[in-house]
């Protein structure tokens, strides 16, 4: 299979040098000392599992990889505006693009450019990070990704759908394939908009947030908040969702941090529009009220593009 890495960080560069490793032709999208690294030593990783190196083409002009078979995007959302017209050189007439980036717009906003037909969705579940150009550190285990069909979903699990969790499985990734993947992303966005809004709000990981009953109720409001936006869009969840949530969140290490909080505590720039505006936004344009989420949204918004200047 020939797959192209639209984004060669933490979450891009490590799947695709699993997929790599298996003997997939695997090339990436990349820039600057990164790109250079790949081009010149390849891409390492490192961690848990074992360390390992794979030799893949990294490029800035997608048009010198051309058309592949699967398009994976795992850029940062504040990049979407350049980086979403880099997937159209790749796009061919049987192309998949799935999409792993955090949120619910993504999709949405590739199906504009490229059409909906290609596009289908995901999430992951994964704990890496850039060691520095070319390294790739997994600093935990899990690997999972859930993927499916995103626009009119079948009652199936679709044939593409299915092949591309097959090589994944087989490149020792935790994957789950579904029919419908708008569920998917939409659960998950119910955690992460309120777990990236209090950990980075506080500039603190989640134990001395999850230890305090007060911020642990209010956490749950706010997971209810965005559970209720989810629902005005036709997203079906459990009438549990909130004790699901509650149940995942009291099993996480203390010292878990959001990338949020992590980007925040570098001074860079910070997913605030993708993760809280797009649930303030949404639940405007359908009458659901975000207070909570709205206020958080407000002491994030002004650390969107980096450290802002004091003067």
């Amino acid at each position: 299979m020939k797959i192209c890495f639209v984004g060669a960080g933490a979450v891009g560069g490590f799947y695709g040098a699993l997929l790599a490793r298996t003997g997939h032709d695997v090339s990436f999208i990349a820039r600057g000392a990164h790109r250079d690294a790949i081009q010149a030593n390849g891409l390492r990783v490192v961690g848990p599992l074992g360390d390992f190196t794979v030799k893949t083409p990294a490029e800035s002009d997608p048009a010198r990889i051309g058309p592949v078979d699967v398009v994976v995007y795992t850029v940062k959302t504040y990049d979407n505006a350049t980086a979403i017209p880099l997937i159209t050189p790749l796009v061919g007439p049987a192309t998949t693009v799935l999409t792993l980036q955090n949120g619910v717009d993504s999709a949405e906003e590739i199906g504009a450019v490229i059409g909906e037909r290609p596009t289908i969705g995901g999430s992951t579940y994964i704990a890496t990070a850039i060691d520095g150009p070319g390294v790739i550190r997994q600093t935990g285990t899990h690997r999972r990704i859930v993927l499916g069909e995103y626009f009119n979903p079948p009652a199936e699990i679709t044939a593409r759908v299915r092949a591309l969790a097959d090589a994944m499985q087989a490149a020792d990734i935790q994957v789950e394939a579904v029919a419908d993947a708008r569920h998917t992303v939409w659960e998950k966005f119910t955690y992460l908009a309120p777990f990236a809004a209090f950990t980075g709000a506080a500039r603190l990981p989640i134990g001395p947030l999850w230890s305090d009953d007060y911020i642990q109720q209010m956490f749950l409001d706010a997971v209810e908040e965005v559970a209720n936006v989810a629902r005005a869009h036709g997203v079906k969840l459990p009438a549990d969702h909130r004790s699901r949530v509650f149940e995942y969140a009291i099993k996480l290490p203390p010292s878990t941090r959001s990338s949020l909080l992590i980007d925040l505590s570098q001074g860079k720039r910070i997913e605030v529009e993708a993760l809280q505006g797009s649930v303030v936004r949404r639940g405007a344009n359908v009458g659901v009220p975000t207070p909570i989420m709205g206020a958080l949204y407000a002491v994030l918004k002004p650390h969107a593009n980096g450290a802002p200047s004091l003067s």
